[in-house]
Formats: structure tokens, C-alpha cells, sequence
């Protein structure tokens, strides 16, 4: 019995977490251009079309169509379904590590903020102060409601501190020595939101991974591809993805580290 509820809840959140999806491509494609990110309804990007709503079943749709649009035959990029995946894959894994709980509706929407900001920033090499400002408000107000267990509002605080710091100190020292930015904006208030949903040690360990990330790619990209140092390579999808790697590994790792330190100390 236990484990046909479990297939239950498991469906039910993949399902919720496709619809997310669907709607994060959406606000993907216009919330960048400043367009309204719930009318018009969703349409075609090549022929304008509007999409029929047996159209618009998140992921299954893209397969029954081949991939192609119903009205104009062009292509319909895979990016939409796999968003729509990995939003459902997200919503999935956080229900069963925290189960129908406030703590997993604020991370469901932390992610999907994170997702978001993933592919704008990849696209557009921006990342949207809607997002990154509201989501300190949501952030702080989260924690002083109590709904992220173990941070609590002046964790929350020095999180945004710490994160929107941590960056903006290196970035006006760069720009003042080099005459160049070096970092965006945008990923100073990113990292501030972050820090205002995971307190300081999510600051500290999304921004370690991140370097890491980032350093391992911008390496990659000049030994195989031959990118030069000089191409600007969006940190933001790097920030991103260690953040979500937080939420879904972070204190287990931290705590595991605190545990090692003591180990070595006796």
C-alpha cells in the first residue's frame, strides 16, 4: 500500500513539476524582451501561431508532434521539453527529500528561479532584477516566517550580505584596476538571493563550486575549443547550478565536513 502511494506522489509531482516547466519556458523567452509572461497565450516563435492546448501538454506534446509545429512545420527546439524534464526531475527529488512541506515549496521555487535564471543568463547574458530582487524579499521573508528550518532571518540577512559582498568587492576592485567590468550586476543580486534563501554556508559553498565549475569549463573551452580568455562567459548558469546543488546536497556535505574537522581535531 505505502509504495503505490508513493507511485501516486511520485507522478503527481512529476506532472506539477512538467506544468512548471512549461511555464519557465515561457517566462524564459519574454521575460528578457520585458513582455508580459502570461498573455498572450503561448504561440509558435517561427510562424506565431497560437498553440492549441491539445498542443501544450508539457513534454509528451513535443514527441506526438515530432518535434515539429503543427501549423508551420518548422522545428521545435528540444530545449522546451528538456526544460520541462528537468523542472519535473527537480520537483520530484525535493518532494521526497522533504516531503509536502513548506520547506519544499520554497526550494520547488528557489529551483525553478534557479532554472530560469539559468537559461536567460546563457541566452542574454542577463539576469533579470525581477527575479534576483524579489527573490531576496521572498528569501528573507521565508526565513522570518520559519519556513526554511535552520535559517533563520539574521542567517537569511548575512546570507544576502555575505553573497551580494562577496562579489561586489572583487568586482570594483577589478573594474578599477583593469578599466573593465569584470562581473555583472546581475550576478552580485543573484548571489545576494541565494544567500538570502541558504544563509552563509550556502554563500560560501555555491561560491566555491561555482569558481570550481566555471574554472574547469573556461579550461575546457580553451584546450578543446580554443576560446580565448577574452570571450565573456556568463557566470550566472554557474552560480545557478551550484545552488541547486545546494539545496539538494549542500548541509549533508557541510555537515559532513564539520564532521571530518572534528575527527582530525581528537
Amino acid at each position: 500500500m505505502e509504495s503505490e502511494a508513493d507511485i501516486f506522489w511520485a507522478v503527481a509531482a512529476f506532472a506539477f513539476g512538467a506544468v512548471v516547466g512549461s511555464f519557465l519556458n515561457v517566462v524564459i523567452i519574454r521575460l528578457p524582451d520585458g513582455h508580459s509572461v502570461v498573455f498572450p497565450a503561448s504561440r509558435c516563435t517561427k510562424c506565431d501561431h497560437p498553440i492549441r492546448s491539445y498542443d501544450n501538454i508539457p513534454i509528451l506534446s513535443y514527441f506526438l508532434l515530432r518535434g515539429k509545429c503543427r501549423d508551420c512545420g518548422e522545428q521545435i527546439s528540444f530545449r522546451y521539453p528538456l526544460i520541462e524534464c528537468l523542472t519535473a526531475l527537480l520537483c520530484t527529488v525535493l518532494f521526497f527529500k522533504f516531503g509536502l512541506t513548506p520547506l519544499f515549496g520554497v526550494s520547488f521555487v528557489f529551483c525553478s528561479a534557479m532554472l530560469a535564471v539559468f537559461w536567460i543568463d546563457l541566452d542574454h547574458m542577463i539576469i533579470p532584477d525581477l527575479i534576483s530582487l524579489n527573490g531576496i524579499i521572498v528569501g528573507l521573508a521565508a526565513s522570518v516566517i520559519g519556513l526554511v528550518p535552520g535559517v533563520e532571518w539574521l542567517q537569511s540577512v548575512l546570507g544576502a550580505a555575505l553573497g551580494g559582498l562577496s562579489l561586489y568587492v572583487p568586482a570594483y576592485i577589478y573594474e578599477k584596476l583593469r578599466h573593465t567590468e569584470g562581473l555583472g550586476a546581475g550576478d552580485i543580486k543573484l548571489l545576494a538571493m541565494i544567500g538570502a534563501f541558504t544563509g552563509p554556508y550556502g554563500v560560501v559553498f555555491v561560491l566555491f563550486f561555482s569558481s570550481l565549475i566555471g574554472s574547469l569549463t573556461a579550461f575546457v573551452g580553451m584546450t578543446v575549443k580554443n576560446v580565448s580568455s577574452s570571450t565573456p562567459i556568463p557566470f550566472g548558469p554557474f552560480l545557478t547550478a551550484a545552488a541547486v546543488g545546494y539545496v539538494l546536497f549542500g548541509p549533508d556535505i557541510i555537515d559532513k565536513f564539520f564532521e571530518l574537522g572534528l575527527y582530525w581535531q581528537n
